[in-house]
């Protein structure tokens, strides 16, 4: 939309895009004129018309809407994961007993594992000893399954390096 200053009044022109063979007639354009308020000035296209729409939020806003919705993605992904694995080791009534100590002992809600997958780790370490770092492991594997990525064990890597190394490469 193109604005420009009169004697009276700003105008305004608002471009129609037309298929080359479609033709505006005179009620159309008194109809779209009546309708907006504005001068209509018809364009011919040669490709498929599309709607013009002005954005109604700034590139920027979007870029981090979508920053979020992967983040939120990838914070539901880590939600199952975590759910899924501990479910298939301890069954559900173990997994409501380990989320019970993770919350009394460690001040951990099950939907803050995410957020704060280190605090996760010591408390998993506290409760199972050296049977923590295999659960992490298997959640995970789980996780890069279903990221379709290859889980590769790395020397003096913990559980939150893994996450914050996915959050990294999904650009979350």
């Amino acid at each position: 939309m193109q604005c420009f200053d009169s004697d009276s009044k700003s105008e305004c022109l608002l471009p129609v895009q037309t298929p080359p063979s479609y033709k505006l007639n005179q009620v159309t354009l008194r109809t779209l004129i009546k309708q907006t308020g504005m001068m209509v000035e018809v364009i011919r296209v040669t490709r498929q018309p599309r709607t013009l729409e002005k954005p109604s939020v700034s590139p920027d806003t979007r870029l981090e809407e979508k920053i979020s919705k992967r983040a939120g993605d990838m914070d539901d992904l880590l939600l199952s994961a975590v759910d899924e694995t501990m479910k298939q080791v301890f069954r559900e009534a173990g997994v409501k007993v380990i989320y019970d100590y993770l919350g009394n002992n460690c001040h951990l809600k099950r939907e803050e594992v995410v957020e704060k997958p280190e605090v996760f780790s010591a408390g998993l370490k506290r409760l199972l000893s050296s049977g923590a770092p295999v659960i992490e492991k298997m959640i995970l594997k789980d996780m890069y399954s279903k990221l379709e990525l290859k889980f590769e064990e790395k020397k003096s890597y913990e559980f939150s390096d893994y996450i914050r190394e996915l959050r990294e490469k999904c650009g979350c």
